[in-house]
């Protein structure tokens, strides 16, 4: 596996950075005392409360569980058209659909509708 390049900052950058911590007085930079006395988070924890706070962290992109049913699910066939030109438009397609049919029943009152 290739290492990732580390890209260091200039002088500049890191005179910006020093003169960020030195202007902080509510986080100021650690000095080597400090890192010696530094504990891991886990030992603030009991060994359960720990793991279920490490559970919760969720990979990048993926959702947490939906707090309440705002939509049913269904299963519902289309024609590979229709679902091609929704799926082009990218993430979110389902709930573009939704709005889609939402939108012609708006404009469609109910007697309009035959079955």
């Amino acid at each position: 596996m290739k290492k990732p390049k580390i890209i260091l900052p200039t002088e500049s950058e890191e005179a910006q950075i020093n003169a960020g911590i030195v202007a902080d007085p509510d986080n100021p930079e650690w000095s080597s005392s400090d890192f010696q006395k530094a504990k891991p988070v886990k030992e603030f924890f009991d060994a359960k409360a720990f793991e279920n706070l490490v559970s919760l962290k969720r990979k990048p992109g993926e959702r947490g569980p939906q707090k309440s049913a705002l939509k049913e699910r269904i299963t519902i066939r289309l024609s590979p058209d229709v679902v091609d030109r929704f799926r082009a438009t990218g993430p979110g397609w389902q709930t573009r659909v939704d709005e889609a049919l939402a939108d012609w029943l708006s404009a469609h009152s109910p007697d309009e509708l035959s079955v």
